[in-house]
């Protein structure tokens, strides 16, 4: 099981939270963790950091005069 300390809003505090057995296989790497003190779950969810967008330039189509 994986844990960390986190803050649990219930417990009002910064405590340990573990990661229950998963059944989606995702072992250590688990999003779900409930808190060790209330039994509060959390899900730990991170993004990929975003690309930055450039403006796209459409190509200009000229008719023949």
């Amino acid at each position: 099981m994986s844990a960390r300390e986190l803050h649990c809003d219930t417990c009002e505090g910064v405590v340990l939270f573990e990661a229950p057995p998963c059944g989606d296989g995702h072992g250590a790497d688990c999003p779900e963790l409930a808190c060790t003190g209330c039994g509060t779950a959390v899900l730990v969810v991170t993004y990929p950091a975003r690309p930055s967008r450039r403006p796209v330039r459409r190509a200009t189509h000229r008719h023949a005069a």
